[in-house]
């Protein structure tokens, strides 16, 4: 299928056909997945849940909002009406986006994909400078906002392509409707009517620009297809994690880290489950949320859990049971010291950037201590020497992985 962006920026800066890695899917929901022409990957997530019924579930929670799935839908496609229509934005555009892990840093995320824009994630605590690397890099025209961020975004904003901004104010519609400023995104929202229909994308076409740091210190972008994000949701979730529609996600990790992008919104929508949101994720306030929402699966890292575990008595009793550990290694000690606090395994994982999410992991019934697990079904893993060759067991070296 012929892409359906109208800027071909992402199609054009991808590395020639003989440099790309070399791609499986294996397994007959991969392959049916690779075989796929058109995908767009927020419909698939979002307007397909709703489809199936899913729509009065609990969706996204907040310490102050609940939106079902049909309340994110909603949502998500008032804010693709005012990319397109009030923004100006067309299919490929390139949208950066700057919130804590809010609700409606979720509904941007969404809304920008099926727009058929390329959301491009962005940490809260990035400087201007680092955000003017991003703009400048990616070519970015658009951004979305928290408007308690505003003041970096400006300043890396001046003299730069990025000429179209909405600021999130956290003003509910009906407030926005009367009384916020016209680049209030959610006064925008209110202007429209919450029907649109996803621009229908190659699955080839890509949907986000995920910006690491790479081996040098300069940002790199890599880019992930729809197909991929949808790959993603295919794996590790399915083989390791094995959540349930009834289990509520929470964590730390930013939506702009995607170990925080698929944890904590692409995993739980793909099951029809609910996630929690919390703009502030430090220990005690994760322990406590843990409690106060009935999350039953927890996404964080081994500096987070060795903090929590002081407290991890109180867990015993609550709702939860997959603890999912990456980010660092994770220590046996840690392991350990969980355990005996909360009477809970955890979960490790090693994940990177470049594949999206997690590709080598145990379920916690299945840890081996020191070791951080299998490879993951729909992933292939080796290591090798600097030449590329698989080394003997027990030997040092570089991890390849394909999938």
């Amino acid at each position: 299928m012929p892409t359906a962006h109208i800027d071909t920026f992402t199609a054009d800066h991808l590395p020639p056909k003989d440099q790309w890695p070399e791609l499986l899917f294996e397994g007959a929901e991969l392959q049916a997945l690779a075989a796929r022409a058109q995908l767009n990957c927020a419909a698939e997530l979002l307007d397909v849940a709703v489809q199936k019924g899913w729509g009065g579930r609990p969706c996204i929670v907040s310490d102050t909002i609940r939106w079902t799935y049909a309340e994110l839908l909603e949502r998500s496609n008032r804010v693709a009406q005012v990319l397109v229509q009030d923004m100006g934005l067309v299919p490929g555009n390139r949208v950066l986006l700057r919130s804590p892990n809010t609700p409606m840093m979720a509904a941007c995320w969404l809304g920008v994909v099926k727009a058929g824009g390329v959301a491009v994630p962005t940490m809260p605590l990035l400087r201007a400078r680092e955000l003017r690397v991003i703009i400048d890099k990616a070519k970015i025209s658009h951004a979305l906002c928290d408007a308690a961020l505003a003041e970096e975004l400006r300043t890396a904003q001046a003299g730069s392509v990025l000429h179209q901004v909405r600021w999130i104010t956290g003003d509910t519609a009906a407030q926005a409707s009367s009384a916020a400023p016209a680049t209030s995104l959610e006064w925008a929202m209110a202007q429209h009517s919450g029907h649109f229909s996803a621009v229908p994308t190659a699955a080839t076409d890509t949907a986000l620009l995920a910006f690491t740091s790479g081996t040098t210190g300069v940002p790199k972008a890599t880019m992930h297809f729809h197909r991929d994000v949808m790959a993603a949701c295919l794996c590790w979730p399915r083989h390791t994690l094995q959540a349930q529609a009834d289990d509520v996600f929470i964590g730390s990790p930013p939506l702009a880290f995607t170990f925080g992008l698929g944890g904590l919104l692409l995993f739980p929508l793909h099951i029809g489950a609910s996630t929690v949101l919390l703009p502030q994720a430090s220990p005690p306030l994760l322990l406590e949320g843990i409690q106060r929402h009935g999350a039953t699966v927890v996404f964080t890292s081994p500096t987070s859990y060795r903090a929590m575990a002081a407290r991890g008595h109180e867990l015993r009793s609550s709702r939860l049971r997959h603890c999912v550990s990456a980010g660092e290694a994770l220590p046996v000690a840690t392991r350990e010291l969980w355990a005996s606090a909360t009477g809970l395994g955890l979960i490790d994982g090693i994940g990177a950037t470049e594949l999206l999410h997690i590709f080598i992991s145990a379920r916690a019934q299945d840890a081996v201590p020191g070791a951080t697990g299998q490879v993951v079904p729909g992933y292939r893993a080796r290591v090798v020497d600097d030449q590329g060759q698989e080394v003997p067991d027990g030997t040092v070296g570089r991890l390849a992985v394909r999938g």
